[in-house]
């Protein structure tokens, strides 16, 4: 899709007090920033809106119910680590071996696996690996097993996630009864793991599907 540019710390913030100004029942009490890019490669506006989110003047919302996502940006993970309020640390994995994941996220050739759990142990707080099942991809049983040894090294929680529609050019979602199969080997190994299914794909809010939508001509 590309980069188009970082969003202010008051356009990131704004869209919880957006959702309490016009629907105060709604007030959000649990927040995760990822679905508009990458929060690490904008440390210097997630920095001060986590702050507002935060803050008892701001929105109020608590440190340990709010999670930033990356696809493992280690200047941002040291700088994020760095903070004094326990935010929660979420990384997009989608691959347990370093070969694996490079043939799924470039991030890797920066960014490598290794680096990148070591960076994730200064975080005081349970980290959580994202992992997003694709069919043939990453999704087989040596996938679990391997997924299973980082998940039990790092003591993390893994939410498993269907690839959804626009994700990927070329890639097919895991079916469900696949997904319930390797949720099941990693529960059966003793890791903690959720499957999650994609919010927003009635108002083509998943990651990227909006914009993909628009390039494609399929919504205005």
């Amino acid at each position: 899709m590309g980069f188009g540019r970082n969003l202010s710390p008051f356009e990131i913030a704004g869209q919880a007090r957006e959702i309490i100004l016009r629907h105060p029942d709604l007030a959000p009490t649990n927040v995760v920033y990822m679905g508009m890019g990458e929060p690490l490669l904008n440390w210097k506006g997630v920095d001060p809106s986590l702050t507002i989110l935060n803050h008892p003047e701001g929105l109020g919302i608590g440190a340990r119910h709010i999670t930033v996502s990356t696809v493992g940006i280690i200047p941002g993970m040291e700088e994020l680590a760095k903070r004094t309020e326990q935010f929660r640390l979420a990384i997009s994995l989608h691959a347990a071996t370093p070969e694996r994941r490079l043939a799924l996220m470039p991030v890797e050739k920066k960014y490598d696996l290794t680096q990148v759990l070591k960076a994730a142990k200064a975080f005081r707080k349970r980290i959580t690996f994202e992992y997003v099942l694709i069919s043939e991809k990453n999704d087989s049983d040596r996938d679990a097993d391997q997924l299973v040894r980082l998940a039990r090294q790092m003591g993390a929680l893994v939410n498993l996630l269907p690839l959804h529609p626009g994700g990927a050019p070329g890639l097919i979602p895991t079916p469900p009864d696949r997904i319930r199969a390797f949720a099941a080997r990693l529960k059966n190994q003793g890791v903690e793991a959720v499957v999650r299914r994609s919010r927003g794909l009635d108002i083509s809010a998943a990651c990227g599907q909006l914009k993909v939508e628009v390039e494609r001509g399929g919504a205005l």
